[in-house]
């Protein structure tokens, strides 16, 4: 759907993705950092959830609104004003005390955040052509994961050796990637006749742009499979973030920099597992396939959850979270492919930051319930019941799955009419049919 005709343009993917990486490793030395220095200071699950609900809520709340913006304001604009005033807010929070104003400025942060996330995850596909997109979509993916495997370890060496304040300024100059990449991205979107310019491929017309316009994600079936299992999923295994710091930190007796070093070991397999399931995205043409294959690897999560229990020491964690990272990453792959082959270009914005609504609400659930049951019983019956609860929504959404699977193959196996051929005025034949935020954000936040 409206990908880019000519050559892909690799230099403002890179561009993209690297302020991805330098954002995102910024958000995360600020959420460790501050979720060490809650457990330090022994606070309990309850402060732990409540700040990760403060990052998280804006999320949700805002994705109504900063869906439409991403999809009707200059990209530009809204990657520089973004990054200008999370990095503002990152240096606040350097010099915050009251732990309600740290509540507050973590909202705002995840505020700017939202506004930042569906904007990139619009625009990269917008630089590739549909062929190159599983590979763009892995560079993304990288990024992302670097930044995430990278902040968790510096918060864990840095809180040890100098406190907070260390941390949560390197974070504020993380943020400014951001306005480095909305200055020197050549590729622009936002509002409809932008979309249609830069998308790289013909004008869509006036008719087809209000179809985008009216583009809804619970019209699309098989989206809304995916979507709800990753949701379900996240909500059973989510109270994973607030009680692993405890488990790590306590019952394992692990310090700050192994917690860190623990925590970004989920990361790097995402990050492998990105790249090696990308090659497989790459030759699949069917959708369904891909939902399926989604379904695996989130089992492949929960599994990873559930044996975390079995270790004498945090140092065996390593092994199986790259395990369940590896199935983070292919799982991360298939969706974002999935979702940017089916919505029409402009209505991306909205579609990603719908996506990444439902998972971090599913997210929020998580969190509440963590620090709920934290104060009742200790982490690791707590990670048991994550890892079977998340294998039994999936054993529940196995069947909705199929349906919607079926229900696709057999409409797209039936004869198209000429004029479903032609495709949209102007928009070319029709492609077959993406923490969030995915899981990493879920379970390896900490």
């Amino acid at each position: 759907m409206s990908f880019i005709s000519g050559e892909s343009r690799w230099a403002d993917v890179a561009l993209a993705t690297s302020a991805r990486g330098f954002a995102t490793c910024g958000q995360f030395l600020t959420a460790t950092t501050l979720t060490l220095s809650l457990q330090t200071s022994g606070a309990g699950g309850s402060a732990v959830a409540g700040m990760l609900l403060a990052a998280t809520l804006p999320l949700v709340a805002l994705a109504p609104l900063t869906g439409r913006l991403a999809d009707r304001v200059d990209s530009r604009v809204l990657l520089v004003g973004a990054g200008l005033a999370q990095s503002a807010i990152c240096l606040a929070l350097a010099y915050a005390g009251h732990p309600l104003l740290v509540v507050g400025l973590v909202a705002l942060l995840a505020s700017g955040l939202a506004v930042a996330q569906p904007v990139l995850a619009a625009l990269v596909p917008a630089m590739v052509r549909a062929t190159d997109l599983p590979r763009a979509t892995a560079l993304n993916q990288t990024a992302g994961m670097l930044g995430v495997l990278t902040g968790p370890a510096l918060a864990g060496f840095l809180v040890g050796g100098f406190g907070t304040r260390v941390p949560l300024l390197i974070a504020a100059v993380g943020y400014l990637a951001l306005v480095v990449a909305g200055l020197l991205v050549r590729t622009r979107r936002g509002g409809a006749p932008r979309v249609a310019a830069t998308g790289g491929g013909p004008s869509m017309g006036a008719d087809a742009v209000e179809r985008d316009g009216d583009w809804r994600l619970r019209r699309d079936p098989l989206l809304v499979a995916m979507v709800a299992t990753l949701a379900g999923v996240i909500a059973a295994i989510g109270a994973i973030n607030v009680i692993e710091v405890f488990y790590v930190r306590e019952t394992l007796g692990a310090s700050a920099s192994v917690y860190g070093l623990v925590t970004g070991a989920w990361t790097l397999g995402v990050l492998c597992g990105a790249w090696i399931f990308a090659r497989v995205a790459g030759r699949l043409t069917d959708d369904g396939a891909l939902v399926q294959g989604g379904l695996l690897l989130l089992g492949g999560c929960c599994v990873a959850v559930l044996l975390s229990v079995t270790v004498p020491t945090a140092a065996l964690l390593v092994p199986l979270w790259l395990l369940g990272g590896l199935c983070n990453g292919g799982d991360n792959v298939f969706h974002n492919l999935v979702v940017a082959r089916r919505v029409p270009e402009a209505a991306r914005g909205r579609a990603f930051a719908a996506v990444g609504a439902s998972v971090q609400g599913a997210a929020m659930v998580g969190y509440l319930l963590g620090g709920l049951l934290l104060e009742l019983t200790e982490p690791r019956p707590l990670i048991v019941g994550c890892g079977v609860a998340g294998l039994l929504v999936l054993l529940g959404f196995v069947v909705p799955v199929r349906r919607a699977v079926r229900t696709e193959r057999s409409r797209a196996g039936r004869i198209p009419t000429p004029v479903e051929r032609a495709g949209p005025a102007g928009a070319g034949p029709p492609e077959a049919g993406s923490s969030g935020a995915g899981l990493a954000t879920s379970t390896a936040s900490g």
